[in-house]
Protein backbone atom coordinates (compact mmCIF):
# COMPACT_ATOMS: atom_id res chain seq x y z
CA UNK A 1 0.00 0.00 0.00
CA UNK A 2 1.34 3.48 -0.93
CA UNK A 3 1.96 6.26 1.55
CA UNK A 4 -0.85 8.20 -0.11
CA UNK A 5 -3.33 5.42 0.61
CA UNK A 6 -2.12 5.10 4.19
CA UNK A 7 -2.50 8.86 4.66
CA UNK A 8 -5.93 8.92 3.03
CA UNK A 9 -7.11 5.97 5.14
CA UNK A 10 -5.78 7.67 8.29
CA UNK A 11 -3.32 4.87 8.98
CA UNK A 12 -0.43 7.34 8.84
CA UNK A 13 -0.18 11.04 9.64
CA UNK A 14 0.76 14.23 7.85
CA UNK A 15 2.70 16.95 9.69
CA UNK A 16 2.86 20.68 8.97
CA UNK A 17 6.10 22.32 10.10
CA UNK A 18 5.52 26.07 10.52
CA UNK A 19 2.03 27.34 11.33
CA UNK A 20 2.00 30.89 10.04
CA UNK A 21 -0.06 32.53 7.31
CA UNK A 22 0.77 29.66 4.95
CA UNK A 23 1.20 26.56 7.09
CA UNK A 24 -1.84 26.94 9.30
CA UNK A 25 -4.45 27.13 6.48
CA UNK A 26 -2.81 24.10 4.85
CA UNK A 27 -2.98 22.16 8.12
CA UNK A 28 -6.66 23.06 8.61
CA UNK A 29 -7.52 22.06 5.03
CA UNK A 30 -5.76 18.68 5.26
CA UNK A 31 -7.30 17.97 8.67
CA UNK A 32 -10.69 17.73 6.96
CA UNK A 33 -9.36 14.72 5.06
CA UNK A 34 -6.50 13.14 7.02
CA UNK A 35 -4.77 12.99 10.42
CA UNK A 36 -2.66 16.13 10.85
CA UNK A 37 -0.01 17.23 13.36
CA UNK A 38 0.52 20.98 13.34
CA UNK A 39 3.98 21.89 14.62
CA UNK A 40 5.50 25.27 15.42
CA UNK A 41 8.31 26.19 17.82
CA UNK A 42 6.40 29.30 18.90
CA UNK A 43 4.67 28.14 22.08
CA UNK A 44 2.54 31.28 22.35
CA UNK A 45 1.19 30.71 18.86
CA UNK A 46 0.37 27.08 19.69
CA UNK A 47 -1.45 28.19 22.85
CA UNK A 48 -3.62 30.51 20.76
CA UNK A 49 -4.46 27.79 18.28
CA UNK A 50 -5.35 25.38 21.07
CA UNK A 51 -7.58 28.08 22.57
CA UNK A 52 -9.41 28.43 19.25
CA UNK A 53 -7.83 31.74 18.26
CA UNK A 54 -6.58 32.46 14.75
CA UNK A 55 -4.00 35.28 15.05
CA UNK A 56 -3.52 35.33 11.26
CA UNK A 57 -7.18 35.87 10.42
CA UNK A 58 -6.77 33.49 7.50
CA UNK A 59 -9.40 30.88 8.43
CA UNK A 60 -11.06 32.49 11.47
CA UNK A 61 -11.50 31.50 15.10
CA UNK A 62 -14.45 29.20 14.42
CA UNK A 63 -12.44 27.10 11.97
CA UNK A 64 -9.60 26.82 14.48
CA UNK A 65 -12.02 25.72 17.22
CA UNK A 66 -13.54 23.07 14.96
CA UNK A 67 -10.37 21.71 13.33
CA UNK A 68 -8.92 18.36 14.31
CA UNK A 69 -5.33 19.53 13.80
CA UNK A 70 -3.19 18.27 16.67
CA UNK A 71 -1.26 21.46 17.51
CA UNK A 72 2.09 21.04 19.25
CA UNK A 73 5.43 22.74 19.89
CA UNK A 74 7.14 19.46 20.85
CA UNK A 75 9.58 18.38 18.07
CA UNK A 76 9.42 14.76 19.23
CA UNK A 77 5.79 14.61 18.04
CA UNK A 78 7.07 14.86 14.47
CA UNK A 79 8.18 11.24 14.70
CA UNK A 80 4.50 10.26 14.57
CA UNK A 81 4.15 11.43 10.96
CA UNK A 82 5.41 10.07 7.64
CA UNK A 83 4.51 12.89 5.24
CA UNK A 84 5.90 16.34 6.06
CA UNK A 85 5.15 19.77 4.64
CA UNK A 86 7.63 22.51 5.56
CA UNK A 87 6.13 26.01 5.49
CA UNK A 88 8.55 28.09 7.52
CA UNK A 89 9.40 31.67 6.47
CA UNK A 90 12.41 32.44 4.29
CA UNK A 91 13.24 36.15 4.76
CA UNK A 92 16.29 38.11 3.64
CA UNK A 93 19.19 39.42 5.71
CA UNK A 94 20.05 43.10 6.11
CA UNK A 95 22.30 42.86 3.03
CA UNK A 96 19.38 41.41 1.01
CA UNK A 97 20.90 37.92 0.82
CA UNK A 98 18.68 34.89 1.55
CA UNK A 99 18.23 33.97 5.20
CA UNK A 100 17.91 30.19 5.10
CA UNK A 101 18.19 29.70 8.87
CA UNK A 102 14.47 28.84 9.35
CA UNK A 103 14.39 26.23 6.58
CA UNK A 104 17.73 24.76 7.70
CA UNK A 105 16.54 24.55 11.32
CA UNK A 106 13.32 22.88 10.21
CA UNK A 107 15.35 20.37 8.20
CA UNK A 108 17.47 19.54 11.25
CA UNK A 109 14.38 18.94 13.38
CA UNK A 110 12.84 16.73 10.72
CA UNK A 111 16.04 14.77 10.24
CA UNK A 112 16.17 14.04 13.95
CA UNK A 113 12.58 12.74 13.99
CA UNK A 114 11.78 11.25 10.59
CA UNK A 115 11.84 7.56 9.77
CA UNK A 116 12.45 5.36 6.74
CA UNK A 117 9.75 5.68 4.08
CA UNK A 118 8.98 9.34 4.78
CA UNK A 119 8.31 12.06 2.21
CA UNK A 120 9.32 15.67 2.92
CA UNK A 121 7.84 18.49 0.82
CA UNK A 122 9.13 22.05 1.12
CA UNK A 123 6.79 24.98 0.47
CA UNK A 124 9.06 27.75 1.73
CA UNK A 125 10.27 30.12 -0.99
CA UNK A 126 13.86 29.35 -1.99
CA UNK A 127 16.13 29.83 -4.99
CA UNK A 128 16.59 26.86 -7.36
CA UNK A 129 18.78 24.20 -5.77
CA UNK A 130 18.12 24.83 -2.07
CA UNK A 131 15.90 21.78 -1.55
CA UNK A 132 18.34 19.28 -3.05
CA UNK A 133 21.68 20.97 -2.33
CA UNK A 134 21.09 22.38 1.16
CA UNK A 135 18.07 20.70 2.76
CA UNK A 136 18.71 17.10 1.67
CA UNK A 137 22.25 16.92 3.14
CA UNK A 138 20.88 18.19 6.47
CA UNK A 139 18.08 15.62 6.44
CA UNK A 140 20.55 12.83 5.63
CA UNK A 141 23.07 13.89 8.26
CA UNK A 142 20.52 14.17 11.06
CA UNK A 143 18.53 11.03 10.18
CA UNK A 144 21.28 8.72 8.98
CA UNK A 145 19.04 7.92 6.02
CA UNK A 146 19.70 8.30 2.29
CA UNK A 147 17.47 10.43 0.08
CA UNK A 148 15.99 8.53 -2.86
CA UNK A 149 16.44 5.18 -1.13
CA UNK A 150 15.20 5.62 2.45
CA UNK A 151 13.09 8.75 2.06
CA UNK A 152 11.86 11.03 -0.75
CA UNK A 153 11.60 14.78 -1.12
CA UNK A 154 9.59 17.26 -3.14
CA UNK A 155 8.88 20.94 -3.55
CA UNK A 156 5.50 22.64 -3.88
CA UNK A 157 5.64 26.46 -3.73
CA UNK A 158 3.07 28.13 -1.54
CA UNK A 159 0.62 30.44 -3.31
CA UNK A 160 -1.57 31.59 -0.44
CA UNK A 161 -2.34 35.31 -0.58
CA UNK A 162 -2.84 36.61 3.00
CA UNK A 163 -6.09 38.51 3.46
CA UNK A 164 -7.49 37.33 0.11
CA UNK A 165 -10.88 35.70 0.67
CA UNK A 166 -11.39 34.95 -3.04
CA UNK A 167 -8.18 33.16 -4.00
CA UNK A 168 -7.87 30.47 -1.35
CA UNK A 169 -5.69 27.38 -0.97
CA UNK A 170 -8.35 25.10 -2.40
CA UNK A 171 -9.01 27.05 -5.62
CA UNK A 172 -5.43 27.95 -6.59
CA UNK A 173 -3.69 25.41 -8.84
CA UNK A 174 -0.76 23.85 -6.98
CA UNK A 175 2.66 23.24 -8.48
CA UNK A 176 4.12 19.95 -7.25
CA UNK A 177 7.44 18.24 -7.87
CA UNK A 178 9.34 15.22 -6.59
CA UNK A 179 12.83 13.74 -6.63
CA UNK A 180 11.64 10.90 -8.89
CA UNK A 181 8.47 9.90 -10.79
CA UNK A 182 7.15 7.77 -7.92
CA UNK A 183 7.48 10.52 -5.31
CA UNK A 184 5.94 13.05 -7.72
CA UNK A 185 2.80 10.94 -8.08
CA UNK A 186 2.54 10.34 -4.32
CA UNK A 187 2.93 14.06 -3.59
CA UNK A 188 0.46 15.02 -6.31
CA UNK A 189 -2.13 12.55 -5.04
CA UNK A 190 -1.86 13.81 -1.46
CA UNK A 191 -2.23 17.46 -2.47
CA UNK A 192 -5.17 16.58 -4.72
CA UNK A 193 -7.05 15.60 -1.57
CA UNK A 194 -7.49 19.31 -0.76
CA UNK A 195 -6.64 21.28 -3.93
CA UNK A 196 -9.90 21.51 -5.88
CA UNK A 197 -8.23 23.43 -8.72
CA UNK A 198 -5.87 20.51 -9.34
CA UNK A 199 -2.09 20.31 -9.50
CA UNK A 200 0.59 21.05 -12.08
CA UNK A 201 3.36 18.45 -12.15
CA UNK A 202 6.69 20.20 -12.64
CA UNK A 203 9.40 18.20 -14.37
CA UNK A 204 11.90 18.75 -11.55
CA UNK A 205 12.29 20.25 -8.11
CA UNK A 206 14.44 23.07 -9.51
CA UNK A 207 11.71 24.01 -12.02
CA UNK A 208 9.17 24.25 -9.20
CA UNK A 209 11.57 26.32 -7.07
CA UNK A 210 12.24 28.67 -9.99
CA UNK A 211 8.54 29.07 -10.79
CA UNK A 212 7.90 30.50 -7.34
CA UNK A 213 10.59 33.18 -7.41
CA UNK A 214 9.80 34.06 -11.03
CA UNK A 215 6.06 34.57 -10.58
CA UNK A 216 6.66 37.07 -7.79
CA UNK A 217 9.58 38.73 -9.56
CA UNK A 218 7.28 39.31 -12.53
CA UNK A 219 4.79 41.16 -10.33
CA UNK A 220 7.59 43.11 -8.68
CA UNK A 221 8.84 44.35 -12.06
CA UNK A 222 5.36 45.39 -13.19
CA UNK A 223 4.76 47.34 -9.99
CA UNK A 224 8.22 48.93 -10.29
CA UNK A 225 7.31 50.18 -13.77
CA UNK A 226 4.18 51.88 -12.42
CA UNK A 227 6.09 53.23 -9.41
CA UNK A 228 8.70 54.75 -11.71
CA UNK A 229 5.92 56.38 -13.71
CA UNK A 230 4.43 57.74 -10.47
CA UNK A 231 7.71 59.39 -9.51
CA UNK A 232 8.13 60.90 -12.98
CA UNK A 233 4.51 62.05 -13.22
CA UNK A 234 4.83 63.68 -9.80
CA UNK A 235 7.48 66.02 -11.26
CA UNK A 236 5.33 66.60 -14.35
CA UNK A 237 2.28 67.51 -12.30
CA UNK A 238 0.28 64.64 -13.79
CA UNK A 239 -1.99 62.42 -11.68
CA UNK A 240 -0.79 58.83 -12.04
CA UNK A 241 -4.19 57.37 -11.12
CA UNK A 242 -5.87 59.26 -13.94
CA UNK A 243 -3.24 58.07 -16.41
CA UNK A 244 -3.76 54.46 -15.32
CA UNK A 245 -7.56 54.82 -15.54
CA UNK A 246 -7.14 55.97 -19.13
CA UNK A 247 -4.60 53.25 -19.94
CA UNK A 248 -6.79 50.53 -18.45
CA UNK A 249 -9.47 51.14 -21.07
CA UNK A 250 -7.32 49.08 -23.45
CA UNK A 251 -8.07 45.36 -23.43
CA UNK A 252 -4.50 44.24 -22.73
CA UNK A 253 -3.67 46.66 -19.91
CA UNK A 254 -2.34 44.84 -16.85
CA UNK A 255 -4.09 46.92 -14.19
CA UNK A 256 -1.15 47.50 -11.85
CA UNK A 257 -1.17 50.49 -9.49
CA UNK A 258 1.68 52.29 -7.71
CA UNK A 259 2.32 51.39 -4.10
CA UNK A 260 4.56 50.13 -1.35
CA UNK A 261 5.89 46.64 -2.06
CA UNK A 262 6.41 44.76 1.19
CA UNK A 263 5.32 41.46 2.66
CA UNK A 264 6.90 38.03 2.63
CA UNK A 265 6.71 37.31 -1.11
CA UNK A 266 6.95 40.07 -3.72
CA UNK A 267 9.28 42.19 -1.60
CA UNK A 268 11.56 39.23 -0.82
CA UNK A 269 11.47 36.53 -3.53
CA UNK A 270 13.32 38.53 -6.24
CA UNK A 271 16.34 38.74 -3.95
CA UNK A 272 16.50 34.93 -3.89
CA UNK A 273 16.67 34.88 -7.69
CA UNK A 274 19.21 37.73 -7.81
CA UNK A 275 21.42 36.01 -5.23
CA UNK A 276 21.63 32.68 -7.03
CA UNK A 277 22.02 34.25 -10.48
CA UNK A 278 24.92 36.41 -9.29
CA UNK A 279 26.50 33.48 -7.47
CA UNK A 280 26.60 31.71 -10.83
CA UNK A 281 28.08 34.73 -12.59
CA UNK A 282 25.02 36.42 -14.07
CA UNK A 283 24.17 39.96 -12.96
CA UNK A 284 20.44 40.51 -13.00
CA UNK A 285 19.69 43.89 -14.56
CA UNK A 286 15.92 44.16 -14.93
CA UNK A 287 14.95 42.39 -11.69
CA UNK A 288 17.60 44.26 -9.68
CA UNK A 289 16.47 47.59 -11.08
CA UNK A 290 12.84 46.84 -10.28
CA UNK A 291 13.73 45.90 -6.73
CA UNK A 292 15.71 49.13 -6.28
CA UNK A 293 12.80 51.24 -7.52
CA UNK A 294 10.34 49.56 -5.17
CA UNK A 295 12.76 49.78 -2.25
CA UNK A 296 13.03 53.54 -2.86
CA UNK A 297 9.29 54.18 -2.59
CA UNK A 298 9.11 54.70 1.21
CA UNK A 299 11.64 57.55 0.98
CA UNK A 300 9.73 59.02 -1.97
CA UNK A 301 6.51 59.06 0.06
CA UNK A 302 8.35 60.42 3.10
CA UNK A 303 9.86 63.27 1.08
CA UNK A 304 6.42 64.28 -0.16
CA UNK A 305 4.98 64.23 3.36
CA UNK A 306 7.70 66.67 4.44
CA UNK A 307 7.10 68.79 1.32
CA UNK A 308 3.36 69.03 1.94
CA UNK A 309 3.92 69.95 5.60
CA UNK A 310 6.21 72.77 4.50
CA UNK A 311 3.63 73.99 1.97
CA UNK A 312 0.96 73.95 4.68
CA UNK A 313 3.01 76.36 6.79
CA UNK A 314 3.43 73.78 9.56
CA UNK A 315 6.55 73.45 11.63
CA UNK A 316 7.91 70.17 10.31
CA UNK A 317 9.76 69.41 13.51
CA UNK A 318 7.29 68.00 16.06
CA UNK A 319 4.50 67.83 13.46
CA UNK A 320 1.92 65.18 14.35
CA UNK A 321 1.57 62.75 11.45
CA UNK A 322 -1.02 60.00 11.89
CA UNK A 323 -0.68 56.79 9.87
CA UNK A 324 -3.81 54.78 9.13
CA UNK A 325 -2.52 51.28 8.50
CA UNK A 326 0.83 49.64 9.22
CA UNK A 327 0.35 46.14 7.75
CA UNK A 328 2.03 45.28 4.46
CA UNK A 329 -1.36 45.00 2.73
CA UNK A 330 -5.04 45.63 3.35
CA UNK A 331 -7.42 43.57 5.49
CA UNK A 332 -4.85 41.33 7.14
CA UNK A 333 -2.78 41.50 10.37
CA UNK A 334 0.55 40.70 8.69
CA UNK A 335 3.28 43.29 9.37
CA UNK A 336 6.20 41.32 7.93
CA UNK A 337 8.42 43.52 5.79
CA UNK A 338 5.92 46.38 5.90
CA UNK A 339 7.22 49.48 4.15
CA UNK A 340 5.09 51.80 6.27
CA UNK A 341 7.68 51.54 9.04
CA UNK A 342 10.36 52.73 6.64
CA UNK A 343 8.32 55.88 5.98
CA UNK A 344 7.94 56.37 9.73
CA UNK A 345 11.70 56.09 10.26
CA UNK A 346 12.34 58.56 7.44
CA UNK A 347 10.04 61.12 9.09
CA UNK A 348 11.58 60.64 12.52
CA UNK A 349 14.85 61.96 11.11
CA UNK A 350 13.02 65.30 10.69
CA UNK A 351 11.76 65.30 14.27
CA UNK A 352 8.24 64.36 13.18
CA UNK A 353 6.01 62.59 15.73
CA UNK A 354 4.33 59.60 14.05
CA UNK A 355 1.18 58.04 15.47
CA UNK A 356 0.40 54.51 14.24
CA UNK A 357 -3.19 53.28 14.01
CA UNK A 358 -4.34 49.92 12.66
CA UNK A 359 -7.20 47.75 13.93
CA UNK A 360 -5.97 44.78 11.87
CA UNK A 361 -2.27 44.69 12.73
CA UNK A 362 -0.87 42.30 15.31
CA UNK A 363 0.38 44.74 18.00
CA UNK A 364 2.71 42.22 19.63
CA UNK A 365 4.36 41.35 16.33
CA UNK A 366 4.73 45.04 15.40
CA UNK A 367 6.53 45.75 18.66
CA UNK A 368 8.67 42.61 18.49
CA UNK A 369 9.71 43.18 14.88
CA UNK A 370 10.12 46.95 14.79
CA UNK A 371 9.95 48.36 18.33
CA UNK A 372 6.85 50.49 17.63
CA UNK A 373 3.52 50.41 19.44
CA UNK A 374 0.06 50.96 18.05
CA UNK A 375 -1.98 53.86 19.42
CA UNK A 376 -5.70 54.07 20.12
CA UNK A 377 -7.74 55.93 17.53
CA UNK A 378 -8.48 58.84 19.86
CA UNK A 379 -4.73 59.45 20.05
CA UNK A 380 -4.85 60.34 16.37
CA UNK A 381 -6.89 63.52 16.92
CA UNK A 382 -5.37 67.00 16.45
CA UNK A 383 -3.23 65.77 13.58
CA UNK A 384 -1.23 68.05 11.33
CA UNK A 385 -1.18 65.39 8.63
CA UNK A 386 -2.93 62.08 8.08
CA UNK A 387 -1.43 59.33 5.94
CA UNK A 388 -3.80 56.79 4.41
CA UNK A 389 -1.10 54.15 4.12
CA UNK A 390 -3.11 50.90 3.91
CA UNK A 391 -6.46 50.46 2.15
CA UNK A 392 -8.31 48.54 4.86
CA UNK A 393 -12.02 48.16 4.09
CA UNK A 394 -13.12 50.48 6.91
CA UNK A 395 -10.77 53.20 5.67
CA UNK A 396 -12.20 53.00 2.16
CA UNK A 397 -15.69 53.42 3.58
CA UNK A 398 -14.94 56.58 5.61
CA UNK A 399 -16.22 59.89 4.31
CA UNK A 400 -14.08 62.99 3.93
CA UNK A 401 -15.99 64.53 6.85
CA UNK A 402 -14.97 61.58 9.03
CA UNK A 403 -11.31 62.03 8.08
CA UNK A 404 -11.56 65.74 8.84
CA UNK A 405 -12.36 64.89 12.47
CA UNK A 406 -8.76 63.86 13.03
CA UNK A 407 -7.34 67.28 12.22
CA UNK A 408 -6.65 70.25 14.44
CA UNK A 409 -9.46 72.74 13.93
CA UNK A 410 -8.71 75.40 11.33
CA UNK A 411 -8.74 76.22 7.64
CA UNK A 412 -8.60 73.17 5.36
CA UNK A 413 -5.65 74.73 3.55
CA UNK A 414 -3.51 73.88 6.57
CA UNK A 415 -4.59 70.23 6.70
CA UNK A 416 -2.42 67.69 4.87
CA UNK A 417 -3.78 64.41 3.50
CA UNK A 418 -1.32 61.89 2.06
CA UNK A 419 -3.25 59.22 0.18
CA UNK A 420 -0.79 56.41 -0.57
CA UNK A 421 -3.53 54.04 -1.78
CA UNK A 422 -5.75 56.57 -3.62
CA UNK A 423 -8.66 55.90 -1.26
CA UNK A 424 -10.26 59.34 -1.58
CA UNK A 425 -11.79 61.22 -4.51
CA UNK A 426 -9.12 63.70 -5.54
CA UNK A 427 -11.54 66.31 -6.86
CA UNK A 428 -13.68 66.21 -3.72
CA UNK A 429 -10.66 66.64 -1.44
CA UNK A 430 -9.03 69.43 -3.43
CA UNK A 431 -12.33 71.26 -3.94
CA UNK A 432 -12.74 71.27 -0.15
CA UNK A 433 -9.39 73.06 0.09
CA UNK A 434 -7.16 70.41 1.68
CA UNK A 435 -3.50 69.99 0.79
CA UNK A 436 -3.70 66.62 -0.91
CA UNK A 437 -1.01 64.37 -2.37
CA UNK A 438 -1.39 60.83 -3.62
CA UNK A 439 0.99 58.30 -5.07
Amino acid sequence: MSLFEDIRNRKKKLALVGLGYVGMPIAVAFAKKVEVIGFDLNEEKIKKYKAGIDPTGEVGDEAIRETTVDFTSDPARLSEADFYIVAVPTPVNQDKTPDLDPVESASRLLGQNMSKGSIVVYESTVYPGVTEDICVPILEKESGLTCGRDFKIGYSPERINPGDKLHRLENIKKIVSGCDPESLEEIAAIYELVIEAGVHRASSIKVAEAAKVVENSQRDINIAFINELAMAFDKMGIDTGEVIDAMDTKWNALGFRPGLVGGHCIGVDPYYFIYEAERLGYHSRLISSGRQINDDMPDFVGENIVKQLVLSGKNVRDAKVVFFGVTFKENCPDVRNTKVIEIVRFLEEYGIRPVLLDSHADPEELTRAYGYELSKEEEGFDADCIVLSVAHKEYRERTLAAWDGFFTAGENSGKVIIDVKSILDRREVETAGYLYWRL
